[in-house]
């Protein structure tokens, strides 16, 4: 189906990407308030319903890169309608579970589900692009999926802590029955068909190989070996990580010789705009993250603020992030907003740096502040990058994978909080958390001053009108210059 030349990007086409693509980040953050009254009920330890968050990042990782790669393959409408049905059912098995296995088998689905949305979002907007001929990348459209992919995340606290205050802690499964089926209509009316499947390519074999399928499997093996070890720190899993060494390389060794890789090693090597920008996502994530978590967590043990109340400092990020994104994207700026993103990330690390148990609650509101600053520019300045770097027949994969480097970081984030408060949350230990945050915050102004090709101009690449050619201004700074009536539509 064709693109209509005047509106390609209506509301209709976008409405169920976005609510699609917010199902993930709701669903990451939603459960932090329901672990308490959850292990009440279920008579469990606090620290056993650490699973709960844990299995859905591990689904997460795993699954982001494959549901791209199940878009470009078999088509992002079946993969996204596919995602949004297991959502489904994983609030249905929520909602209804009576123990801690049902809940962590409802968070996997959960996961696995949600990791559709994007990358798919990614494949139908990059193919509506192409059909209506634009040359640059949807500003708009992109600025809407940061919105629903980061912004959102930022609510999830409060939201949970409004549902499971009011309504128990089953409706931070049970709040993904009407929304899934909400997006589930949408997307039954308003995505494009899939081209029909080849008939050639139906066979498993040739399903195997058209997918990689071996790559899928080892990627998966040793991403899920790797994310425990991570997990486990500081008390660390040594078969975990043996584990990953062990099939990593057979892995690694076969997607080098593999003729459609999953996981393309040799892409990865010759596009290097595309690597830093998944270097960038991972290490910025890592600081937003470790202030929803971390700083969450000193502001309930140390400052003395409820649940709620603390989930409501964090009100201020998610507006911050949620107002920046649509406008700063319609520009298709990459490096100033990378920049920016770096520069805030260590205003608020030293901010961090300089809180105490006495500190107003004003000083705490404005590091939130900062950081939704940060959230807003790293998510459209590296989502932006990724769209120009990555290579229009991979744009799911690639999709996938800058969501795997976003969990790495995030994972990583409750690494380190958990090391830093290991005797419990402190002034001491929040200040710990702020150096590294200041060593990764320099780390990413490093990937982004340094790097050439966020530093050429936009006649440095000559537009194309074309989608076929892959590195096309990979991470030029306004790479749409030349087209920016196209942009506003959308």
């Amino acid at each position: 189906m064709s693109a209509p030349a005047t509106r390609p990007f209506a509301p209709s086409f976008t409405a169920p990407l976005y609510v699609g693509s917010a199902l993930n980040p709701v669903n990451s953050s939603i459960i932090a308030t329901a672990m308490v009254p959850i292990a009440h009920e279920l008579d469990v330890p606090v620290g056993a319903t650490g699973v709960l968050v844990s299995a859905l990042y591990l689904a997460s990782a795993v699954a982001q890169p494959t549901a791209g790669k199940l878009a470009e393959v078999f088509g992002p409408r079946r993969i996204f309608l596919s995602g949004i049905v297991l959502v489904l059912l994983g609030g249905v098995v929520g909602g209804l579970g009576q123990d801690l296995a049902a809940l962590t088998v409802s968070r996997v689905l959960i996961g696995i589900g949600t990791s559709a949305a994007f990358p798919c979002s990614m494949v139908l907007i990059r193919r509506r692009a192409r059909d209506a001929g634009l040359d640059g990348p949807p500003g708009g459209v992109l600025g809407g999926l940061a919105i629903a992919g980061m912004a959102t995340a930022a609510v999830g606290p409060p939201i949970g802590g409004l549902l499971v205050g009011a309504a128990g802690w089953r409706w931070a499964f049970l709040i993904n029955i009407p929304v899934t089926l909400i997006a589930l209509v949408m997307a039954l009316r308003r995505l494009p068909e899939d081209p029909p499947s080849d008939r050639a390519h139906r066979g498993l074999r040739q399903v195997s190989r058209r997918i990689d399928l071996p790559g899928i499997l080892g990627f998966a093996s040793s991403m899920t070996a790797l994310v425990i070890f991570l997990m486990s720190l500081p008390e660390a899993r040594w078969a975990a990580l043996a584990v990953f060494v062990l099939v990593a390389a057979p892995t690694a060794r076969w997607e080098l010789r593999a003729t459609a890789p999953f996981f393309d090693f040799r892409q990865l090597a010759a596009n290097g705009a595309l690597t830093r920008t998944y270097l960038r996502q991972a290490l910025t994530l890592l600081g937003v993250y470790s202030v929803m978590y971390g700083l969450t967590q000193w502001m309930e043990a140390v400052y003395g603020l409820s649940t709620l109340q603390a989930g409501l400092m964090l009100l201020p990020m998610g507006a911050v992030s949620a107002l920046l994104s649509r406008p700063l994207a319609r520009r298709n700026l990459v490096r100033g907003p990378l920049v920016v993103s770096a520069a805030t990330m260590l205003v608020g690390s030293l901010g961090i740096m300089l809180l105490t148990s006495g500190s107003p609650a004003v000083t705490l509101v404005l590091v939130s502040l900062v950081f939704g600053v940060t959230s807003a520019t790293t998510t459209i300045g590296n989502q932006t990058a990724l769209y120009l770097a990555a290579p229009p027949d991979q744009i799911g994969t690639a999709s996938g994978l800058f969501r795997t480097f976003g969990y790495l970081g995030t994972i990583t984030s409750s690494v380190i909080g958990s090391i830093v408060f290991r005797d419990g949350a402190s002034d001491h230990g929040l200040h710990r958390l702020g150096l590294v945050l200041v060593a990764a915050g320099i780390a990413v102004l490093l990937l982004t001053t340094l790097d050439r090709r966020l530093m050429r101009r936009p006649a440095d690449h000559p537009p194309k009108t074309t989608d076929t050619a892959p590195h096309t201004n990979a991470a030029g700074t306004e790479p749409a210059a030349a087209t920016p009536h196209k942009e506003t539509r959308t």
